[in-house]
């Protein structure tokens, strides 16, 4: 009975067993099943973990700088924060940008787009190097603990994001 037509629609290995006919058998709504067959998933995933990590890490930082340095800690834990975040969550919103285009051009984009944050990161760098008025520790601190949270977060996402690697 393994051959049998019925069975071969059903994804994930499930060929043969005799309770399970369809999708629907296996408790998936419609909706989830187009779900699992979208391929910018992983990169919605990693978007939403990533930004929500680079706001809890944001606001760790504001309460824990801000406590001990005062003004200086607050600005030196808000341009961190938002020169890591933004350097890491812009390249995945490019690819999702780019996602449904060929690969040359998702390449090209995400290529040019890391090319012009490394050119703004190098003159926010150079603009602020002799200002005082920022804790540069926070500043440092927070920009460290931003890019590990954050690409951490965004790789869990990607890596645990229930795609299909094949289609029908």
């Amino acid at each position: 009975m393994v051959g049998h037509d019925r069975f071969q629609r059903i994804p994930w290995g499930l060929v043969g067993l005799p309770f399970v006919t369809s999708k629907n058998d296996l408790g998936l709504q419609e909706r989830d099943q187009h779900d699992f067959d979208d391929h910018r998933r992983p990169l919605v995933r990693a978007l939403r973990l990533g930004s929500f990590a680079l706001l809890v890490v944001t606001i760790v930082s504001l309460m824990s700088w801000g406590g001990y340095q005062g003004l200086p800690g607050i600005w030196g834990v808000l341009i961190g924060a938002a020169m890591a975040g933004g350097f890491l969550l812009v390249t995945v919103v490019s690819m999702l940008f780019t996602a449904s285009t060929t690969p040359t051009t998702t390449g090209a984009v995400v290529l040019g787009t890391w090319l012009m944050k490394v050119i703004v990161v190098f003159l926010v760098l150079v603009l602020i190097r002799d200002l005082e008025f920022y804790s540069h520790v926070a500043f440092f601190v927070t920009l460290l603990m931003t890019l590990i949270v954050v690409l951490v977060t965004e790789a869990y996402g990607v890596i645990t994001s229930r795609v299909t690697y094949l289609s029908a």
